[in-house]
């Protein structure tokens, strides 16, 4: 095996080409994909293409350096995955560039990115695989021991490249798993990069990194060389994974959409709580699958925060990524785009109350922050996920009433509350139907804790624990004890 700390890392190079990862060479394709600025709407790099003979190199790649890789003690993986970390944090700078280039979000928000990519990698580095007994007698001893799948296919969505990616990449890898990880083709250029930085890192063929267009993900779910899937991205997708996955029983942890409510009870600061609330919603342009979609404000204190969240939306600037002062960016694709602008159109066209924010600049990807005032919750602007600038506010009255209007929808990936009394806002919190609630804060995550959509905004588990172990199989080995 390479020695993981034996050279210093390579250096990202922006100006050169983009190439993909298999057995731990580089690999083009004759057909390319254009890489698009969402801020321009203009391409600026091209992409290698990969098709059928590209993904079978690399899950043959990939199938050859399990045995060994399974074979390598933990310690020495998670070794080599910190080592990773240590590159990943050493090109923070560059990668972030490149980052808002082809994703949109501002410098300062890429660099925190590639940064929360670091940490998660170490931290998630730092979990172990459990050895659980069940029975200890004088006649036997049951052990429960966690197994490698085999071959594991990432594919990873264009709102959070890199993180997601890292949240792929460190659990199976730790687990001992080989990985053939394809990122979005609206997204290619942070991950194929990555992908050459850590080619010395790990032995040829546990990480590949591909791309393509949307041809190649369901040659890879229905690829019979994968013994899991692990997908995050649309609900809609999520169905379709699931479905090619069955042809095999494939193994699947499927990380999907949200159209998240949260809650503002009459006793809160609205001054005091009112950017976080804002932030929530629209942090990343609202790309997020656990940002605030549906605002809940109690009747009492409706106006003043409906007020002042529009005083934000006006003030905050709304720009090129790349450009000083942009705080929030486009929305990062032309598809998404349309997309928010039909929701809106929908909903000036029903006669809905807009509250729009500051003007936002012409070309490229731009929507302006758009607030609804007080729909009808049959609108479509609260019943879907827009996945963008457009936040519906709406009254309330009754707790019991508004934790019902929550949950009524075919989503359950996360929620809030937001109150001064923690013990009411706990009671509404165990009432809500989401694999997370959070009390007088939002957007956070950590290694240590699961993440698992309810309902159809997910199935198994990501992070923590529970996460590594979705990487594994059990197997439990019956000893008997010497009379």
């Amino acid at each position: 095996m390479s020695d993981a700390t034996a050279t210093s890392p390579p250096v990202v190079d922006l100006e050169a080409g983009y190439v993909m990862t298999i057995a731990g060479r580089p690999v083009t394709t004759a057909a390319t994909l254009p890489v698009v600025n969402p801020a321009t709407g203009q391409p600026f790099a091209h992409v290698p293409n990969a098709g059928p003979a590209e993904l079978d190199a690399a899950v043959a790649a990939a199938r050859e350096a399990f045995p060994g890789w399974r074979a390598t003690p933990i310690a020495e993986r998670r070794r080599r995955l910190k080592a990773a970390a240590d590159i990943l944090e050493a090109h923070a700078e560059s990668l972030a560039r490149l980052f808002t280039r082809e994703q949109g979000r501002p410098i300062d928000g890429a660099k925190g990115e590639i940064l929360q990519a670091v940490y998660w990698m170490r931290a998630g580095a730092d979990l172990d695989l459990p050895v659980e007994v069940t029975e200890d007698t004088p006649q036997r001893r049951i052990e429960v021991r966690h197994e490698p799948l085999g071959v594991v296919c990432g594919i990873v969505p264009w709102n959070f490249p890199i993180t997601l990616a890292v949240w792929k990449i460190t659990p199976a890898l730790l687990a001992g798993n080989t990985l053939v990880l394809k990122p979005s083709p609206f997204t290619p250029l942070c991950t194929l990069k990555l992908g050459e930085l850590l080619v010395d890192v790990f032995p040829p063929g546990v990480l590949n990194v591909i791309c393509g267009d949307d041809a190649l993900g369901p040659l890879m779910t229905t690829h019979p060389g994968f013994a899991k899937i692990s997908f995050t991205g649309s609900t809609a997708t999520g169905r379709k994974v699931m479905e090619a996955a069955s042809r095999d029983l494939k193994r699947l942890t499927l990380e999907l959409g949200g159209n998240d409510a949260a809650i503002v009870m009459p006793d809160v600061d609205v001054d005091a709580i009112a950017q976080q609330l804002f932030f929530g919603a629209f942090f990343n342009t609202a790309q997020i699958c656990v940002a605030t979609k549906r605002l809940y404000v109690h009747e009492d204190i409706y106006d003043a925060v409906r007020d002042r969240l529009h005083a934000l939306a006006k003030a905050v600037t709304v720009g090129d990524g790349a450009q000083q002062g942009a705080v929030l960016g486009p929305i990062q694709n032309a598809p998404q785009h349309r997309r928010v602008l039909e929701l809106i159109d929908d909903a000036r066209a029903n006669g809905l109350t807009l509250l729009e924010g500051g003007p936002v600049p012409e070309g490229g990807y731009f929507v302006p922050i758009t607030l609804v005032d007080n729909p009808p919750d049959n609108a479509r602007v609260v019943t879907e996920e827009a996945f963008g600038p457009v936040l519906p506010l709406l009254k309330f009255r009754d707790i019991d009433d508004v934790v019902a209007r929550a949950n009524d929808t075919e989503y359950g990936l996360a929620g809030a509350v937001w109150s001064k009394d923690v013990d009411t806002a706990l009671d509404v919190a165990g009432r809500l139907e989401t694999g997370t609630v959070w009390i007088n804060q939002n957007l956070q995550a950590t290694p240590f804790t699961p993440l698992a959509g309810h309902k159809q905004s997910g199935f198994g588990v990501e992070n923590g624990l529970p996460g590594l172990l979705e990487f594994t199989q059990p197997k439990a080995i019956y000893i008997p004890k010497q009379a």
